[in-house]
């Protein structure tokens, strides 16, 4: 089940279109070249997994109902960091591929795709602004902590002895921090109280880590067409990841092969040995486990509407059980 179906609110689609709209207005520019490339991504689709939380937080908060103008510039502005990291990302893993298309870096060239990643996260800060100087210092400080996750894990590329502590900081950067800031923003131009705002920035937190484990697990599971990019890259590329880390405490072989650059053959026996003796499974349990606390983020705020709040918790169900 996709996450729109799943979640089953009878206004969310035209809202996500009015999102799609302004997302593609948001990138247009003067110069067709960097209007081009700036779309690239947002036409060849995506979940639009933190726009639809910014909307879906603001229904728990006001009701579900047409957004305003003001929640559809949150959700636009949270989709353009997304998607600048996501420019920057391909450069630094050297992907040829994002979401089943060329990525910017491989079509055009890695000054390109940096340069007009720097565009979008500064066309996001720009519409951040017009919500007020709160939600301006709010994406700053997430697009920080992007930042500081990607860089943490740079510094432990290869590693072999990564440990569960330094991954689970790296995506509370890297993923997390943008999911609870897509919830806060939709909570902050709804006007919540402080209570609230917290319960759904802390939801937001707990499913990006659930995502994020997922996502990982699917790294090492899935197939390039499923995914829509190259599987494996993450053992490729030296990021081990928690399924990986356990499948290294629990499969000794593992960690011979690992450590270096692999060929084909080398990886393809790396994520046979990732996938032995329980190590997805005891992934998956943490997943479950950021999922619960994320149902009880939810549960244990008043004064959001109970219809929304209910299937949220679906949402977050189907992105732990998604394909794998």
């Amino acid at each position: 089940m996709q996450p729109l179906q799943a979640l089953g609110l009878a206004p969310l689609a035209a809202d996500l279109e009015r999102v799609e709209a302004a997302l593609q207005a948001s990138v247009r520019s003067q110069d067709p070249f960097l209007g081009n490339v700036a779309a690239h991504l947002i036409s060849a689709g995506g979940k639009r997994l933190r726009p639809v939380l910014t909307v879906c937080a603001a229904y728990a908060a006001s009701g579900v109902a047409p957004v305003s103008e003001d929640v559809v510039t949150g959700a636009v502005a949270v989709e353009l960091v997304h998607l600048g990291s996501l420019y920057h990302d391909d450069v630094i893993d050297e992907a040829e591929t994002r979401r089943g298309v060329p990525s910017v870096n491989a079509r055009w060239s890695n000054i390109v795709a940096i340069l007009v990643g720097d565009y979008l996260l500064a066309r996001a800060s720009e519409l951040a602004a017009s919500l007020g100087a709160d939600v301006a210092a709010l994406l700053a400080a997430t697009i920080g902590e992007l930042c500081r996750g990607q860089v943490l894990e740079l510094q432990h590329l290869f590693d072999v002895d990564r440990s569960e502590d330094l991954y689970f900081s790296a995506i509370d950067g890297k993923t997390a921090s943008l999911f609870g800031t897509a919830c806060r923003i939709g909570g902050m131009v709804s006007k919540v109280d402080g209570a609230t705002l917290d319960a759904l920035t802390d939801f937001g937190h707990r499913l990006g880590t659930c995502f994020q484990i997922v996502d990982d697990v699917l790294d090492v599971t899935g197939t390039e067409e499923s995914l829509g990019k190259p599987a494996g890259n993450d053992l490729v590329e030296g990021v081990y990841t928690l399924p990986v880390i356990y499948a290294i405490e629990r499969e000794p072989a593992l960690r011979e092969v690992l450590g270096r650059k692999l060929d084909n053959a080398q990886m393809a026996e790396a994520r046979r040995l990732a996938t032995s003796d329980g190590a997805l499974d005891a992934a998956l349990d943490a997943a479950r486990e950021q999922a619960a606390l994320a149902d009880k983020a939810l549960g244990g705020a008043t004064g959001l509407d109970a219809e929304v709040t209910a299937r949220l918790g679906r949402l977050v169900e189907t992105l732990v059980t998604r394909d794998r």
